[in-house]
């Protein structure tokens, strides 16, 4: 049986009904997620921040620009000190 039921308008726009936005604790101005799993949309609250929001928070200045060679050896230097203990 279904939570509840929308009617769509002439224009795209679908209204939620008040047990879904209680369900998904949503008011106005919240953001609601469309994804696709097999024949099902699910919809869901989005996230309060994005991944790119928080990375950004974390890591304030980019980091310097290294080249493949330094990349690499940088890799083997971890590796290396990883693995010298066993």
């Amino acid at each position: 049986m279904a939570l509840a039921h929308s009617r769509l308008t002439s224009q795209g726009q679908i209204s939620v009904p008040a047990k879904v936005r209680q369900r998904l604790g949503v008011g106005p101005g919240s953001v609601l997620e469309w994804d696709e799993e097999g024949d099902r949309v699910i919809v869901r609250k989005a996230g309060r921040y994005s991944s790119e929001v928080i990375h950004r928070s974390l890591f304030a200045r980019p980091p310097k620009r290294r080249t493949a060679g330094e990349m690499k050896e940088g890799i083997r230097w971890r590796v290396r000190k990883r693995h010298a203990s066993r």
